[in-house]
């Protein structure tokens, strides 16, 4: 008797066993996977009649949900500035979208926990909420963008039908204060609760060849031409180069062990004589100066200041998708003259430049870029607040204000006053070559700047794709430029 009861036991014993593994399967094991699986319809219930936390810049409310009447009790919604009616748009690459049918992106994304409130720090407030019976609400992300900044940044692309991006940071505490992509578009399409209109915007905005949702100023990666000279330059200074030492003045230079040769903007002698100054050749971005110059300085030298500046290494944490920044192959003398030029291999995405300009803004110091400012609970009691981190030392302090003096003395060749609004720049262009056919092909345009020169506020970095019309004559100095100094000035003296 005892032994069947025994059997019996053991069988159940051993069935209590297998539900309480399989419901720990599902529920502890699988719950993230089937939570994010978009046909699960009762998670989209749920997130959809809950209270999902707002998105804000000094202020300013970027995402907020509002009641509806319908069984998905809240909108998700991405107001619209009177003053400014693109606002949306202006802002859609920061904070991505949040849709019934399309899932989401941006910072609705990677701060999804604590916009839906599910974060690991609100489990009392939950806990009290399932209690009480409280409708529960999901905790506000506060960004570090100047809106009157991002504004300017927007509408000096967008005004101008440019395809591009600019980026500016607070030097000394790696804030970003804009974030700018365009083309881009208005969220509030794709989050409309209306599938009709979600999925028309959806498909519109997918099949778009411009890649309106593509936040360029962290996804994309171009060949910075010659910003990269400000790497290079550094790269040389720690080895012992000064600004009055010299090289060659030729317009044209053939590349060791080929038959390949790099020429100077519009096959021009940089000087009057053989050579000239690293000065000199600095100021008017001589490409001959600066291959002899980086194959001097050496690969390893570049290499190791290049990952030094953020280049090559880890991407910092904004948090949002960030392509690789890198410096690329450099098997030889001939690709490491090219790529001491910012051509061959290497490609920066935006924030990475303007993080370039920044460091050398601050000392040499380099700062993790920051984007989120605070993290709230429902109730704006403060979860975490950003603190300046400081990375590492790229270059030392003296090689910093060497370059600022070369910069400067860019700025003055390229701008003629050197300054806005009596404010002195300190900045360096690009024209970067891409493409199967670089010769017939519109150039990339680059601005890299930061000011005050001697007491850095703002650093950024600007880029324009095709030289903004098409046009094969286009400068870094006559495209990107006139953006760089509105956003600069629109920094310093605030909205």
């Amino acid at each position: 008797m005892n032994t069947p009861l025994r059997r019996v036991a053991i069988a159940m014993m051993t069935m209590i066993v297998i539900l309480i593994g399989s419901s720990a399967y599902v529920q502890v094991i699988r719950a993230g996977e089937l939570r994010s699986n978009p046909l699960n319809t009762r998670v989209l219930l749920d997130e959809f009649s809950r209270h999902r936390g707002q998105i804000s810049a000094a202020g300013q409310v970027l995402a907020s949900s509002v009641p509806t009447d319908t069984r998905f009790r809240y909108q998700r919604t991405y107001p619209v500035d009177p003053a400014y009616p693109n606002s949306a748009a202006a802002y859609a690459p920061i904070t991505g979208f949040y849709s019934l049918n399309h899932s989401t992106s941006g910072l609705e994304n990677t701060e999804d926990d604590v916009l839906n409130g599910s974060d690991d720090r609100f489990f009392a407030r939950r806990l009290v909420d399932m209690i009480t019976g409280r409708d529960p609400r999901g905790g506000n992300v506060v960004t570090t963008i100047d809106p009157y900044v991002q504004q300017v940044a927007y509408n000096e692309l967008a005004r101008r039908g440019y395809t591009g991006s600019v980026v500016a940071i607070e030097p000394a505490t790696g804030e970003i204060l804009a974030m700018a992509s365009t083309p881009s578009y208005d969220p509030n399409r794709i989050a409309d609760h209306d599938p009709a209109v979600s999925n028309a915007a959806w498909d519109e905005l997918s099949q778009d060849p411009d890649q309106p949702m593509l936040n360029r100023a962290t996804q994309s990666t171009y060949p910075p031409g010659s910003t990269f000279k400000v790497i290079t330059t550094a790269a040389a200074l720690a080895s012992g180069v000064t600004p009055a030492d010299t090289f060659t003045a030729a317009p044209e230079y053939t590349l060791p062990g080929t038959t390949t040769t790099l020429q100077n903007y519009g096959g021009s002698r940089c000087g009057s004589g053989e050579t000239t100054t690293l000065l000199n050749a600095f100021r008017l971005s001589c490409n001959t100066a600066f291959v002899e110059m980086g194959i001097e300085t050496g690969a390893e030298a570049l290499r190791d200041t290049a990952r030094a500046f953020g280049i090559d290494g880890e991407r910092d944490d904004v948090p949002l998708p960030v392509a690789a920044s890198t410096v690329g192959e450099i098997g030889d003398d001939a690709a490491l003259g090219q790529s001491s030029i910012g051509q061959r291999d290497v490609a920066l995405t935006p924030l990475q430049n303007a993080v370039i300009a920044a460091t050398i803004a601050n000392g040499g110091t380099r700062m993790a870029p920051q984007l989120i400012h605070q993290l709230q609970g429902p109730n704006l009691s403060v979860l975490s607040s950003s603190e300046p981190q400081a990375v590492e030392q790229a270059i030392p302090s003296s090689v910093a204000r060497t370059l600022t003096d070369l910069m400067i003395a860019s700025e003055q060749s390229t701008s003629g006053s050197g300054s806005v609004s009596g404010v002195q720049i300190a900045s360096k262009t690009g024209t970067a070559e891409h493409g199967a056919d670089p010769s017939n092909t519109a150039p990339h345009t680059w601005y890299i700047a930061f000011a005050p020169a001697q007491a850095p506020r703002v650093a950024v970095a600007v880029i324009v794709e095709d030289g903004g019309d098409g046009s094969l004559s286009a400068t870094g100095g006559s495209v990107a430029a006139p953006i760089g100094r509105a956003v600069i000035q629109a920094a310093l003296q605030g909205g």
